[in-house]
């Protein structure tokens, strides 16, 4: 048994006159935030230290006074020792609350200091909302309507700075829309371990710069336009494509390597126009790698196979779905099941590889293996595996990737198979040759994109990307999550497990499940793993359904930095 926590130390604290309990040594502005009480902040970040250079977070602070010698403090009607307020506001973030410690967030004192500190902050900000990429998600914009006096009394010109500064290959800075709140700085700094950033000059000449020599260039570089509460810094790839109120956000995992970064999917119609990290203390916190968050070209892709084809002289055409279906059904009857190979992929969901075994079983066939990828990690969040979904590829296949894959290759070049069926992968990028698949007298390929090897196959039938479906993973933490449906499918193409479904149907097999709620239902009653679990238990946050050995070093180093109270976490 783990040994019991200590006990936590909790003092009383009045938050606009309503005495609430916290932790000992809570931030003031994260007690203001448990208490419903917004404080307003710009340097303030709970993953990165806090400097508290902004001021905007200021609020009116009083303790009770020190009673004298053989008298009893003075109580106030409730019972608690009357609060002497001091004149002078304080910092809410980098303080902590105390035993009888009273703070104001709505007192004339504390809305005059934001009214100073927004005032000054606007002196010298560039009037380029209209233009500007952080327009409609701008705490600048939202702070100056909440908190600012409406007009300005500055009559001198402002100062002018660098716009449309190149500082690395995905991130452009504008100098003049900069706070200094030093956010991108501490980032740098703190989490990537690449502090390239920095401030220069001092006063209203103040400048964030990149170091002599140096780039923002790191992986992780565009987690400083994300916490970035302006629009001084900006994702190239994003720039001027679209506006933030016309996105539809949402939330799904990252299916660029097995660890299953939350994050948003950002779309209007049926493009997507960005990914942005979603906060998950058991996953990525509140990062997310570059190469992760700009892996959705490919969705919008102009060689995205939008029909089923069925080849005939040598030719593909388009055909319906129950024609692509069928041709495959009577090309596998009466095959025996060591004439048949299946190669699916880790990148597919545990709904989709469910079908799979089923459609293995149905066609009596072991010769069943998904493609396994490695070499990915760093020391931060990236993953060695490459595939999202390994884990469920073990659990509901109950095979180890890779192991059958030389099996079926050294089968398929004496030519043993007469039947493959490729889903998900393009097999010959992944080590079978041409020569070989040509010696296979049918081959079915289910993918997103046209190549190489559905060139070759007889049947073709389109399939989902990551954004167009509902699903489930587990990464390599043995944490189970959703897939959500950010967009639509494209031409005729259909979800993956469906196609699967109807291929099963189409062998002789039997129908009954219309919802992925359903197949995830008969899931859990096959795979021990995940009894008593349905779809909508996940939620948005994940469910921790299997122990693995492996640790995420930004998490390890963010637990470290938050017991070292460093940071809030």
């Amino acid at each position: 048994m783990p040994a019991a926590p200590p006990p936590v130390d909790l003092v009383n604290v009045q938050i606009d006159g309503v005495w609430h309990k916290f932790p000992k040594g809570t931030r003031m502005i994260e007690a203001c935030k448990q208490a419903k009480a917004e404080v307003p902040h710009y340097c303030y970040h709970p993953k990165l230290s806090s400097p508290g250079n902004c001021r905007m977070c200021l609020v009116e602070m009083g303790m009770p006074p020190r009673p004298a010698p053989g008298q009893e403090p003075e109580k106030d009607e409730h019972g608690m020792p009357k609060i002497g307020w001091m004149p002078r506001p304080v910092i809410a973030c980098a303080n902590t609350v105390a035993e009888g410690m009273g703070i104001r967030t709505e007192s004339v004192l504390t809305q005059e200091c934001r009214k100073g500190v927004m005032e000054f902050l606007l002196i010298n900000h560039p009037l380029d909302c209209p233009i500007c990429d952080q327009a409609g998600e701008c705490r600048l914009q939202e702070f100056s309507v909440e908190h600012g006096k409406g007009e300005s009394r500055f009559r001198e010109d402002k100062v002018k700075k660098p716009k449309n500064v190149d500082i690395g290959p995905r991130v452009r800075l504008d100098d003049e829309r900069c706070i200094m709140c030093s956010r991108c700085i501490r980032f740098t700094a703190e989490i990537a371990d690449e502090p390239v950033l920095g401030f220069t000059d001092r006063g209203s000449h103040t400048t964030l710069a990149v170091h002599p020599g140096k780039r923002l260039e790191h992986n992780y570089s565009l987690n400083t336009v994300d916490i970035c509460p302006v629009g001084a810094l900006t994702s190239n790839d994003f720039r001027f494509q679209q506006r933030v109120w016309f996105l539809t956000e949402t939330p799904s995992i990252c299916t660029g390597c097995g660890r299953g970064c939350n994050m948003e999917i950002g779309a209007r119609g049926d493009i997507v126009y960005r990914q942005t990290p979603r906060d998950n203390n058991d996953v990525n916190s509140s990062w997310m790698c570059d190469s992760g968050r700009l892996d959705f070209h490919f969705v919008n892709s102009e060689f995205r196979l939008t029909d089923p084809m069925v080849k005939t002289g040598g030719k593909h055409g388009v055909a319906s779905w129950k024609t692509a279906l069928s041709t495959i059904a009577s090309a596998l009857a009466g095959k025996k099941g060591e004439e048949i190979a299946i190669i699916a992929s880790a990148r597919m969901t545990n709904e989709e590889l469910f079908f799979v075994k089923h459609l293995a079983a149905l066609l009596g066939t072991t010769n069943v293996d998904v493609v396994p990828r490695t070499g990915g990690a760093d020391n931060y969040l990236r993953a060695d595996d490459l595939n999202p979904n390994t884990n469920g590829a073990r659990l509901v296949l109950g095979i180890e990737p890779g192991s059958k894959l030389a099996d079926i290759q050294e089968k398929m070049s004496r030519g043993l198979l007469r039947g493959v069926l490729a889903l998900g992968e393009n097999l010959l990028k992944v080590g079978f040759s041409q020569r070989d698949l040509e010696k296979v007298p049918f081959i079915a390929s289910l993918h997103i994109l046209a190549n190489a090897s559905a060139e070759l196959s007889d049947v073709v039938l389109p399939g989902t990307a990551y954004a167009e479906k509902r699903g489930s993973m587990i990464n390599t933490t043995g944490r189970l999550q959703r897939l959500n449906k950010a967009i639509k499918t494209p031409g005729n193409a259909r979800d993956t497990w469906e196609i699967l479904r109807d291929l099963i149907v189409a062998l002789g097999g039997s129908n009954g499940i219309h919802t992925i709620e359903d197949v995830f239902k008969r899931l859990a009653a096959e795979v021990p793993a995940l009894a008593g679990m349905t779809f909508a238990k996940i939620g948005d946050q994940g469910v921790q359904v299997l122990e693995t050995a492996e640790k995420i070093p930004l998490l390890e180093r963010e637990k470290e930095r938050k017991a070292k109270g460093i940071i809030v976490g």
